[in-house]
């Protein structure tokens, strides 16, 4: 077999691997300033193991989903959001997220937006971990 065709079986294969465990995710708002800018680009390791203090990407509350009762902004189920992990199971609930439970139940995080203002868990409530998408591994383009 040509050393050509071995090389490009292997590159379709790395690339087959590659988007199954990567992903590109573009920053929309303004609720992780001044960490990540509206634009900014984002690569993001899927099945990473989440650690505190680590930006994840997560899908978003769709229509018709509560994490906690009251009303929640509309957002379409397709979308992602970006946010910080501020407490994992059995840890304890940061106090700027009053009404959830002292620890962290097992199988949910608890995020927060770096802004001043985000729609995050002290509007949402506990986030289930298996919304996470994955954990951003750095910016591609910065918009800063």
């Amino acid at each position: 077999m040509p050393v050509i065709a071995v090389f490009a079986a292997l590159l379709v294969v790395v690339v087959f691997l590659a988007r199954r465990r990567l992903a590109v995710v573009t920053v929309r708002g303004e609720s992780m300033v001044p960490a990540l800018r509206p634009g900014d680009r984002l690569l993001v390791l899927r099945g990473k193991a989440v650690r505190r203090g680590q930006i994840v990407v997560l899908e978003a509350i769709g229509p018709g989903m509560r994490w906690r009762e009251g009303p929640l902004p509309e957002v379409a189920a397709t979308d992602w959001v970006v946010k910080r992990v501020a407490a994992l199971p059995g840890e304890p609930v940061p106090p700027e997220c009053p009404g959830l439970p002292s620890t962290v139940p097992p199988g949910t995080l608890v995020v927060l937006g770096d802004g001043e203002v985000s729609a995050d868990s002290r509007l949402w409530g506990l986030v289930p971990a298996d919304r996470v998408l994955g954990v951003v591994l750095r910016t591609l383009v910065s918009t800063s």
